[in-house]
This record gives C-alpha cells, structure tokens and sequence, in this order.
C-alpha cells in the first residue's frame, strides 16, 4: 500500500510538471468539476445523480443482496431467512439475522459506501452552486435537496455505526479521503443543521416535483432525529408543522398505499424511485422475500394474479430473507386490515410460508419491478407525534393522532391512556412493518438488548417455527453478543488510520 501511495504522489508531480497547455485541454469524455458545474442544467443533473446511489441501498441486486431491510428488519424480531442447506452463499446475510457482526460484510459495507457516495456528490453541489448564476428559486430548491440527502446518509450512518467520519466539503487531495472519526453528537448536531438547511429552501409537497424532498420531508426528518434524541418538545413541534401543512392525508386504503400506480401519494413523505423496464431503474426487493427455494411452477402460481409472463418466470434455488416471523404475525390485533394487506402466504418445495405481501404488485418481467420503497410515511409522523406528545405527558392530545392511524386499519379507538408508550410503539410495529423501522426502534426505546435476548431464544427453542428444516438451527454464536450498532468496514479500516 505504501509503495501505491508513494507511485501516486510520484504520478501527481510528474504530470504537473507538464506543459500548461496540456494540463488546460479539457477532456471530450469526462467531464470534472471545473468543466462540468456551469449551468443551472449541470446542477440539476447532479443533483439527480445524487439520489441514484438509494436506490444501491434498498434494492436487492444479486451481486450484493444489498437492500436495506436486512439491517433495519432482519435484524430485529420482525423478519428471518428459511434456511437453505444446499445453498451457502448466504452466510453474510444469515449473520445479520443471528445477530453475528463482520467488519467484512458486503451488506454493511454496502450501505455505508452508498451513503457516502450521496454525501460526496451533495458536498460537491454545494461546494460550488453559489459560483453559478442562475435562477434564485431553482437555485434554493436544489440546494434544499442536497442538504436533505446529505442529512438523510448521515441519518444512516450514525444511526447504524455510531461514530463516523464528518465530510463536509469535496475531497480533493489524498490527505482529505480520510477524517477521524466525529462524536455521534456532532453528527447529530450536523445532521439538524442540514435538515434545518433543507426545510428553509425546499419547496412543499404541492409545489415539488414527485419524487424528490419536500420541505415536509425534511421536518419529517427532524422530527425523527429529535425522537432518537429524546428531545420530544421539538419533536413535537416540527411534526406538528407537517401535520398543520395540508399537504398530507391517510389514504383510506392501506394497502394502496404501496401500490405502484399510486407511488408518491398523499400520504408519502420520500420514497425511493424506481421504474420497471429495461433503462437500469427497476426494482427487484420482493424476489429476495419470496418463499424458497421455489420451483418454477410454484412461482407461477404464486404470480399468477401478478401479469408476469410464464415464460419469464424461473426457479428460484437460493435462500428467501424477511420472512415475516411468527412474532409479528402474532402481533396484529384481530381484525387488523394491514396483516392481511401486509403478509401472503406462498408454497415453496411443497411447504406453506409467509412472505411479504405489500411489496408484491403486478409486472411484466421476472424479477423486474415498480415498486418504490418507502422512507418516510405520514402514518409514521402521526405515530412520532403521539409518542412525542404521551413522553411529555400529554397523553389524550396523544390518542388523537394514534386513533387516526388506528381507524384507517379498521381497529377500535383506544381511549386509555395506560401502558400507552407500549400501544404506540405496538403501533408503530405493525404499521411500519417491513419498512426497515424495527430495529431502529428497539435501539431508541432502549429495549434492544432485552427484546433480542428473548427472540433469540424463542428462536433456538424451536427452529422449525422460525424456518429451520428438520436437524438444522441456529449457530452457537447466534444471539450471543447483542450490539447496537454495526462494525465499521473492514475494507474501511484498511486504508484510514483512525479507525
């Protein structure tokens, strides 16, 4: 590594050493900063390029199984993995599962890279918007969007790290690739000024193009940073802002609410982009939650109301991760719309299993789907808002936020006030399941540890219940050394020193 370095520095001073002339011609192919960012077009483009990178962190390509929802729902007590012996390229996400950290994980690593990829290309708009003269409103709204999406990575990673390094601005030498690490306060402390940043200078929801932030989506996003900070009062009062916008609404259907045709609804507060076809856009989540291994005939049947072509569908021999687990099936009340809206059922091998159904809408193409991925719901700031309001004891003002969440499920008000924290949180599970907020929840409460000692040993207790196949179980190592975040990056720590 150190002879590498020593070849590039030596590298860097023979080329400045050249003509200027040569140095000053720009490139026909790639374009860098300095040719690049001129035009209001220029930022606009980049700032699209930089949502691309969500779309690495909550898809499921096969290279990476990368998606999301194995650190915020398989980690958790929500979801598991039907264990495939004949299969064990799944060793990395089965350990997410069990509660096994690795420096070296793909999944891991994975999603910390992506959200500093956003971060990079977010610094490297604001670096040098303000250099470009262009229309001030366009300008804003742009620079809005970048500081949400640098909040929104940050958000993630200390979220699920702890302590990362803080870059706020372009790197531009070999020197600058590599911070020390930053103290979760001043991440945090980062993180509200951003999301403060973009809720000045982003438009609402009625005003914004569908897809990208709102200024709703960044109060929305404050509102989440001060519950993890237990800070309630200004909880409560930037998710009040949102409610009090009029921008949004329940849709009286839960399970419209993922539906395709619906995407950016009345009640989406973000939501990650994708577009079934052939362009590089599409979604493929749902065929990682699949009942398998599953034969080719049983994905037809499973697909069969679903308009994908039979001679597209294929056999699916590899492992199947968030599964719903016996936990949260149990954890519905009767009657509760959203069980049914949330969780099918599907034949695989022979054997009937749950998988998540809400993310399972009609396409052409095997393994190609629209399905956008939900980040920030208005059920979940109604549900923030009555948690914020019961924690500082308001807890009538609080029923009327929870019961709205509770009505569209088609459940009775609650009108006691006892035990409320946990009718919340109970709340929170079933309505948000499988959109990555468990365990993320587990952490802030407090309970991490205590709900996963238990899980873990309902699972050891009886396997098969949680997808085992006859003889087989769980790891010894499983559910042993419960921690609240993940390891930073093996490939990571390699090349910084303050790791």
């Amino acid at each position: 590594m150190k002879h590498k370095i020593i070849f590039a520095a030596l590298l860097i001073t023979s080329i400045s050493s050249c003509k200027k002339d040569f140095l000053d011609v720009p490139s026909e192919t790639n374009l860098t900063s300095a040719t690049f960012f001129k035009t209001q077009a220029d930022f606009e483009k980049a700032v699209s390029g930089a949502y691309a990178p969500l779309r690495a962190v909550y898809n499921n390509p096969a290279a990476n199984n990368s998606s999301a929802f194995f650190m915020g729902e398989m980690h958790s007590d929500n979801t598991r993995y039907i264990l495939n012996p004949n299969f064990r390229a799944t060793i990395d996400q089965e350990q997410i599962g069990d509660f096994i950290y690795d420096a070296a994980s793909a999944i891991s690593t994975n999603k910390y890279t992506s959200n500093y990829l956003i971060i990079a290309r977010a610094n490297q708009i604001l670096a040098l918007i303000d250099g470009v003269d262009f229309d001030a409103a366009v300008k804003s709204n742009l620079k809005g969007q970048a500081y949400f999406l640098r909040a929104l990575s940050y958000l993630d990673l200390v979220q699920y790290y702890g302590k990362v390094p803080l870059h706020l601005t372009p790197v531009t030498t070999l020197g600058e690739t590599y911070l020390p690490l930053s103290s979760v306060d001043s991440v945090y402390d980062q993180i509200i000024a951003d999301a403060s940043q973009a809720a000045s200078l982003l438009p609402a929801k009625s005003a914004q193009e569908a897809g990208r932030a709102t200024s709703g989506a960044a109060k929305t996003l404050l509102g989440n940073v001060y519950m993890v900070l237990k800070d309630y009062s200004s909880a409560e009062s930037v998710l009040k802002e949102v409610v009090s916008s009029g921008d949004y609404s329940l849709l009286s259907d839960y399970a419209s609410v993922f539906d395709p045709a619906n995407k950016n609804n009345s009640e989406s507060v973000f939501e990650v982009q994708f577009l079934e076809g052939s362009e590089g856009y599409a979604s493929n989540f749902i065929y990682a939650m699949l009942p398998q291994p599953i034969s080719a005939a049983e994905v037809t049947t499973l697909m069969g109301d679903y308009g994908v072509a039979p001679s597209n569908i294929q056999a699916i021999s590899v492992e199947a991760f968030n599964v719903p687990a016996p936990d949260i099936i149990a954890a519905y009340e009767p009657g509760d719309i959203r069980k049914t809206a949330s969780i099918g059922y599907g034949v695989a091998g022979g054997k009937t299993y749950p998988f998540v159904l809400k993310y399972l809408h009609p396409h052409l193409n095997f393994g190609n789907t629209n399905d956008n991925w939900p980040v920030y719901r208005y059920a979940e700031v109604l549900l923030s808002l009555a948690e914020a309001l019961n924690e500082q004891g308001k807890s009538s003002e609080a029923l009327t936020y929870l019961n709205l969440v509770r009505e569209r499920a088609g459940l009775e008000d609650i009108s006691s006030t006892e035990d409320l924290q946990d009718v919340i949180m109970n709340e929170r599970r079933v309505e948000l399941a499988f959109e990555n907020k468990r365990w993320l929840d587990l952490v802030r409460t407090g309970k991490a540890v205590e709900v996963i000692t238990a899980y873990g040993q309902r699972v050891k207790a009886d396997p098969a219940a949680y997808y085992y196949p006859a003889g087989f179980a769980p790891v010894a190592a499983a559910f042993t050394n419960i921690q609240l975040t993940f390891p930073l990056p093996a490939s990571e720590a390699l090349l910084s020193p303050y790791f």
